[in-house]
């Protein structure tokens, strides 16, 4: 398991709904928490990890010995309220960052790694985070939320990603689209 960079196909891809918790999920979530431990971030979503599940991990220390660690299987976001620009990075576009708007506080439900139902009210970098992954989860990335302007001063470094990509490609280090799809449905169906 690794961490995929943009544009891999599977950032945008849209997860399914997980429908069963098990020793093998467990041991792919401690395996998220180690990689986004490494690389040093705050949240990683499952298909960040070329997952196709609707779950994601954060702590917003990054510390595994500090902070809490929390696991969100089935997010749903609720109660938007205020908003507030703030800078955001990801760990699927290393050394990318941009001004982001999101509401400032919401309120989220989703299950825990025990199947039990979590419904929380959230503000300031966790409800940041919790959107971020959210996203995620339905394809989205944070670049496609930046203002015109900002993605602007961006463009060139997606394009230098998108770059690097076909590069890979070329050398036969990824596979091609349709056999990523099919890959994604046989997990859909494993799991979903």
């Amino acid at each position: 398991m690794k961490i995929l960079t943009y544009p891999h196909p599977t950032l945008r891809h849209r997860s399914q709904a997980v429908r069963r918790v098990d020793a093998e999920l467990h041991s792919i979530v401690a395996e998220m928490f180690r990689l986004m431990y490494e690389a040093r971030g705050v949240g990683l979503a499952a298909n960040q990890v070329d997952l196709p599940l609707r779950l994601f991990v954060a702590n917003l220390i990054s510390d595994p010995e500090e902070g809490e660690e929390y696991v969100f299987i089935n997010p749903v976001i609720d109660h938007r309220q205020g908003m507030e620009e703030r800078e955001e990075g990801c760990l699927s576009l290393p050394e990318l960052y941009g001004k982001v708007k999101r509401p400032e506080s919401i309120t989220v439900n989703a299950y825990d790694l025990h199947g039990q139902e979590v419904t929380a009210e959230v503000d300031g970098l966790f409800a940041r985070v919790i959107q971020h992954e959210t996203d995620h989860l339905d394809g989205v990335l944070f670049i496609d939320r930046l203002s015109e302007t900002g993605r602007l001063g961006v463009d060139e470094s997606i394009a230098e990603f998108e770059f690097e990509f076909n590069q890979q490609r070329e050398r036969g280090e990824l596979p091609d689209d349709a056999a990523i799809a099919v890959r994604l449905a046989e997990l859909e169906r494993k799991y979903c």
